[in-house]
């Protein structure tokens, strides 16, 4: 993966920011568990009141991690391991799934336990959750999640208690009273910088060519040979920059509170239970705008029940049609960052679009 290697910098968060959740229990300590050969298994042994595991069998993980299902005579557990990574990513989303638990509107797995792995890494204990054979209704799974915004409101403003990730790529999550700037410069600006930054793309930063003319001497060489007076300076308008600049009038009579989102929800982070209740997996948690939920809804799913059970309970605002698309932007940078060139057109074209509908 392209930021695995950026991940190693990202900062983990210091043990007095995890103590903020209500369950610290999750976090501490890590020390004692770096000393175990197997921290994972004399967890399970211990505070997961198992005399015995039965069974380890791997049940894949996807790209970034492993991921195995322990059986014991106290029950399964869930456990997700990447060998290359601190516990700084699992970390964040221990916090996301107990701040989720916690609305209890939406079930989600109970995290147990984050910590080092004694060789390098880091591992995430949590409950196994069986799913059923189907998936669950559209229509519950909409009114659910619709409860779970409701529910999870913070005093704080928009943001999170700790930085996570989306996929691996780093997600920002200082605090701010600003929906507009805290989506304009930790959302869209940080994933422009890493398409900049990381593949040298400027072209999705920047927005054609305007030439201006200047009095610049030193630039007549490079541009003009040698003729005498001005020159035409070339100055790249940028065309992320410009989009973030001129946001705000998107979000026109709108009230937006900092709702508990989910973060990542597309296909892959949905299921159902054994009961046919939804299950919601893998977050990427914090506070925003409802509506920033369906940013990944070009690979979710979402169909009309869905749609109008959400807003019968959290009612659509203003505008909604129109910031649809500014919400999946996001997600369509970070898999271009992530995944590649594959993804560089549709982020190209819904800038574009939008500035052609601000008129900027």
């Amino acid at each position: 993966m392209a930021h695995v290697g950026f991940l190693s910098s990202f900062p983990s968060p210091s043990l007095s920011r995890l103590n903020l959740t209500k369950n610290p229990s999750l976090y501490k300590p890590f020390t004692m568990a770096a000393l175990s050969d197997d921290p994972i298994r004399e967890w399970i042994l211990t505070e997961g009141n198992a005399t015995q595991i039965t069974r380890i069998s791997s049940i894949g993980g996807g790209c970034i991690n492993l991921a195995n299902r322990y059986d014991t005579d106290a029950g399964s557990f869930f456990v997700k391991t990447n060998r290359s990574i601190g516990p700084s990513m699992f970390e964040g989303e221990a916090l996301g799934l107990s701040a989720m638990f916690d609305t209890k509107s939406i079930r989600v797995p109970k995290p147990f336990k984050v910590g080092s792995l004694p060789l390098g890494g880091s591992y995430i204990i949590m409950e196994f959750v069986e799913f059923g054979s189907s998936r669950s209704s559209q229509s519950i799974l909409g009114r659910k999640l619709a409860e779970m915004h409701k529910a999870g409101q913070s005093d704080r403003g928009f943001g999170f208690d700790v930085n996570n990730t989306i996929g691996s790529t780093p997600q920002i999550n200082t605090w701010s009273s600003d929906w507009v700037e805290f989506f304009a410069e930790h959302r869209l600006g940080y994933q422009l910088k890493l398409a900049r930054e990381e593949y040298g793309d400027s072209n999705i930063y920047e927005k054609g060519i305007v030439q201006e003319m200047v009095f610049s001497p030193p630039f007549l060489h490079v541009f003009l040979g040698r003729l005498i007076g001005s020159c035409f300076l070339v100055i790249p308008y940028l065309t992320g920059q410009r989009l973030i600049k001129n946001l705000r009038s998107l979000f026109e009579n709108v009230e937006i509170e900092p709702c508990l989102l989910h973060g990542d929800l597309w296909s892959g982070n949905v299921s159902s239970d054994k009961n046919g209740e939804p299950v919601i997996l893998d977050p990427a948690c914090y506070y925003g705008h409802n509506e920033a939920e369906f940013g990944m809804s070009w690979c979710a799913g979402f169909g009309g029940s869905f749609y109008n059970s959400y807003f019968e309970v959290m009612p659509k605002q203003p505008g909604f049609e129109n910031r649809r698309d500014l919400y999946m932007l996001y997600h369509y940078l970070n898999h271009y960052n992530l995944f590649g060139s594959g993804y560089r057109s549709s982020a190209m074209s819904i800038m574009d679009n939008y500035l052609r509908m601000l008129k900027v």
